[in-house]
């Protein structure tokens, strides 16, 4: 296989191991790719010689047994959500997420096989409609997958120690290094394992002997987990099990990837409580919140989750935060997120009359109320689940987050954290935060710095050794949920004491005995190993300088599996400033150059990483402003002659549409693609046979619209996109329903004269032309404002990205801008005649109407056209992004390949969405017709 030479060097990976990848397109070995990859959620920086993404178990099997023969160290990559640096390695790194995401619910949600691909939350999307979850519940749920969820054993908010990955997971097919490859659910796999790993199995065994034999070694493992424990190797298998495949299956979990690769696993569900109350009971002190705690946990609490004064800062600048923290300048102040489940209403009032008499006893701020407020409940979980990366997005720019989690006792709680804050002072970390699952006596703290130099690094390991011993001598785990990984392997030994040391060893090389899987993670003899390796971040473009790293926007990325994910795009940009400030040249221009694909033509700019994000970036507005400050000159000065004379252009390009509908698809094809050669294919669209002809002008709606003789309730801005791309099959287009449905509701809407030459600037955007930007801008508001002045209509569009672009023009003017959603919902639906509902119909939400929370009259309004109305699971961004899906339709087959396989699967009577460009998209990927709503509910109501 021929490789690059990238400017990080040749890889070193021996070529006998990447030959056994059937596709060379899985192997990645150019700089960007190993940058991208360098980085996890950790503080850690490894840079991987290689990247495989891997095909299937077999393949993984094969390359692991390679390796272990080469002695290539290998990191599994999943999610890259982990916290301790084991997720990220400098040998040969292998994506087990791309091809590994399969879920299959059995018993009717009682257990569900899930690969480690797949996240948390699309598991239990897929088991929600069962009334059935998983057991670990991790703040990162929308990210992290089952993978890594299985290698730290994540609990969570509310599992605890109960219903833990260790606890749920009822069997897995797992890989060794050796390439063998055992289901523990096979009835012959003791057999099996014995056959195939004799000199293993006979290790498990004497291991199971000695640590069952020694009754100090029995106590430490029952001391240690009791509490919730992720340090070190699952010892607490040697006295849970006794055959070897399903003693060897929970001493993986929590194994970080140094023992094996999980291909599969089943896991028992628990049930969904059907019911809640919840608070944020906000208290006078840090040690009045954790003394209250003993008492809150004796009452039934199912979650008390802790936020300090730093956390409670942090988040009264962050966007819809529970009121409870707004209104008052925090001092000492310390919150707890109370919360109380149950099935039946009277058992949850009992819960609640106890709870809210200890909580009206507590010394708080304002009394705390216990309610089933979906809304408040909501924010209070957005705020805890995201508050990891909202409070270490506020740290200093250069500066790296490095967060620990440790477990104590809870009556220990209190007096951990003060004498945890006074470290915080004697080391001066002043921006330290504490916060965690004060139930089980977890709590995470955040120290922020630049880890460089003798100094901090020195001050660093002082506190670290301070912090050890503090956790050790109140009976505590040094981690207690996310893995040991690199930042606590040093101290193993310190936990656990030299006889279960000794143990982790002989297990780690009764598996692994070339020490190739993840090596410095978990087993680690070196004192330094913590303080080696931690990033030191340089500062880039304002829009992205705050991100974490934690990945929580990557499964949301409709190019994730294609080029880069938001994360990757500005790791990739720290890397480019960081070669620019050492004069690495080389490496800035291979960077440079591929990163204008990876990172810019291929991003859809939809801003849905934002949605995901815990501190509001936008990668996409990263983008717009690379796309801004390399704009072609040429191109520019086009794009604002066309912002000029908008209304020939977008009519002119509906007629070139119509026009080449009617000749033969490859002659179309043939001229565009040759075109897209010589002037480039970021510049030239793609026409393929499934565009449709062009659509009809615009100008014929000018004036009042509706019912005669009726006062107009809204200006109504039909857009440009509806105009140039006709309607599906036999289709009438939004425009013509909506004027329909106006009229048998009784109801008028206004048309500007100058329609036909606005639209909503988003195109200019979004290829970062200002000057023209800036022109229909100007246009759009003075058509607006000369439209009935004195009237203060809202502004209404019908295509939801096109109102997002109307609505960052207008509103800054002080116009309201909806959706024909919104408008639809609000004063037509309940004057509109009763029509024939179709039988069952499937949504596509757009990027637009989830930012812009439209999604609810997007349903509202597809009830009353379908009885049965889906949204698939794999939903997402389609990627066709305006034209973005003609000039690289790669783009959108990725993006929409899972979305597509569900919804085919559904098999609707009828397809819809609200927005053309996105009907265009995923009508080319699932072949079915895709029509804007307000079409089909004018089609029901029409019949």
């Amino acid at each position: 296989m021929a490789l690059s030479t990238p400017a990080l060097g040749d890889s070193t990976v021996s070529p006998s191991i990447l030959d056994l990848v059937s596709d060379p397109e899985r192997v990645k070995t150019r700089s960007i790719d190993r940058v991208a990859y360098a980085s996890d959620a950790s503080h850690y920086l490894f840079t991987p010689q290689a990247v495989v993404i891997a095909k299937d178990a077999e393949e993984v099997a094969r390359l692991l047994k390679a390796a272990h023969q080469n002695n290539q160290p290998v990191t599994l990559r999943s999610g890259g959500t982990s916290l301790a640096g084991q997720a990220s390695g400098d040998g040969l790194m292998i994506d087990v997420r791309k091809n590994f995401r399969s879920i299959t619910v059995l018993d009717q949600g009682r257990r569900v096989r899930v690969q480690p691909g797949a996240t948390v939350r699309q598991v239990n999307a897929r088991l929600a409609v069962y009334g059935t979850k998983l057991g670990p519940d991790p703040a990162s749920e929308g990210a992290c997958t089952i993978g890594g969820v299985i290698s730290n054993n994540s609990s969570g908010m509310a599992c605890g120690t109960e219903f833990n990955t260790y606890r749920t997971l009822e069997s897995m097919t797992f890989v060794l290094p050796s390439g063998t490859m055992i289901d523990t659910a096979d009835p012959e796999a003791d057999r099996k394992l014995a056959a195939a790993e004799p000199e293993l199995v006979a290790t498990l065994d004497r291991l199971l002997k000695r640590v069952r034999g020694n009754r100090d070694s029995v106590a430490k493992i029952h001391q240690h987990f009791a509490l919730k424990n992720t340090m070190g190797y699952s010892l607490n298998s040697f006295l849970d099990f006794d055959t070897p495949a399903a003693l060897m299956a929970h001493l993986i979990i929590g194994s970080e990837g140094t023992l094996a690769f999980v291909a599969e696993a089943v896991f028992s569900t628990i049930p969904i409580r059907k019911l809640a109350v919840t608070t944020l009971a906000v208290f006078d002190s840090l040690d009045s919140a954790t003394r209250a705690l003993p008492e809150l946990v004796d009452s039934g609490a199912a979650t008390l989750e802790l936020l300090d004064s730093t956390s409670l800062r942090v988040g009264q600048s962050l966007p819809g935060v529970p009121e409870a923290i707004l209104g008052f300048d925090v001092g000492s102040e310390a919150a707890l997120l109370v919360e109380y489940h149950a099935d039946v209403q009277e058992d949850l009032q009992s819960l609640q009359r106890i709870g809210q008499g200890l909580l009206d006893d507590a010394p708080l701020r304002s009394r705390a109320l216990l309610s089933d407020d979906a809304a408040n409940r909501q924010s209070a979980w957005k705020f805890r689940k995201g508050l990891y990366a909202s409070v270490a997005g506020a740290r200093a720019s250069g500066t790296t987050a490095l967060l620990e989690d440790v477990a104590v006792p809870v009556a220990s709680l209190a007096d951990t954290c003060g004498s945890l804050q006074e470290l915080f002072t004697e080391y001066d970390y002043e921006d330290s935060v504490i916060f965690g699952h004060a139930k089980d006596g977890n709590i995470h703290f955040m120290l922020t710095d630049r880890f460089e130099g003798d100094a901090a690094l020195n001050r660093y390991n002082g506190f670290n050794d301070k912090m050890v011993q503090l956790i050790l001598d109140k009976g505590g785990n040094l981690k207690a949920e996310h893995g040991t990984g690199r930042a606590m392997a040093p101290f193993v030994r310190a936990q656990y004491g030299d006889e279960l040391y000794e143990v982790h060893l002989e297990l780690k090389a009764a598996c692994d005995p070339r020490l190739m899987m993840n090596p410095g993670v978990i087993v680690d003899e070196d004192h330094a190993a913590h303080m080696r390796n931690i990033k030191l971040n340089a500062t880039i473009q304002i829009e992205a300088d705050r991100c974490v790293e934690c990945g929580y926007c990557e499964p949301v990325c409709p190019s994730k599996d294609l080029t880069l994910t938001p994360r990757q795009r500005i790791v990739v940009q720290r890397a480019m400033e960081k070669a620019r400030a050492e004069g690495n040249h080389e490496l800035l221009k291979e960077l440079e150059k591929d990163y204008e694909y990876d990172g810019v033509q291929t991003c859809a700019v939809d801003g849905m990483c934002v949605t995901a994000c815990p501190v509001g970036i936008n990668t996409g507005l990263l983008v717009k402003r690379l796309r801004r400050e390399d704009a072609n000159p040429v191109m520019a000065a086009g794009f604002t002659a066309a912002a000029k004379g908008w209304g020939a252009v977008s009519r002119g390009g509906a007629i070139a549409l119509t026009v080449a509908d009617k000749l033969p698809v490859q002659l179309v094809r043939g001229t565009t693609d040759v075109a897209r050669k010589i002037i480039g294919e970021d510049i030239v669209p793609q026409y393929a046979a499934d565009l449709p002809a062009g659509g009809a002008p615009r100008k014929p709606l000018i004036g009042n619209l509706g019912a005669q003789g009726t006062t107009p309730l809204a200006i109504y801005l039909p857009a440009c996109v509806n105009s140039m791309f006709g309607p599906a099959g036999e289709g009438e287009g939004v425009a013509a329903a909506f004027t329909k449905l106006l009229k048998q509701a009784g109801v008028s809407v206004y048309v500007p004269k100058g329609i036909e030459s606005m639209c909503c600037s988003t195109p200019w955007t979004s290829k970062g032309y200002k000057s023209g930007h800036d022109l229909m801008a100007e246009h759009v508001l003075e058509e607006v404002c000369a439209a009935l002045p004195g009237h203060n209509l809202p502004i209404i569009s019908d295509a939801s990205s096109c109102t997002e672009g109307f609505a960052l023009t207008l509103e800054q003017h002080g116009f309201e801008v909806t959706d024909l959603l919104s408008f639809t919902a609000r004063h037509l639906l309940d004057k509109l005649p009763v029509g024939h509902k179709l039988a069952t119909l499937t949504l596509h939400p757009t990027c637009s109407s989830n930012q812009m929370g439209l999604n609810p009259q997007l349903q509202q309004v597809a009830e009353a056209v379908a009885d049965t109305v889906r949204t698939p699971v794999n939903w997402g961004c389609c990627g066709f992004a305006g034209d973005r899906g003609m000039l690289h339709p790669e783009l959108t087959a990725s993006a929409t390949a899972a979305e597509a396989a569900e919804v085919k699967q559904i098999n609707s009577q009828a397809h819809a969405s609200c927005n053309r460009t996105c009907e265009l998209g995923m009508s080319r990927a699932t072949g079915k017709d895709y029509q804007h709503v307000v079409e089909l509910l004018a089609q029901v109501t029409n019949a």
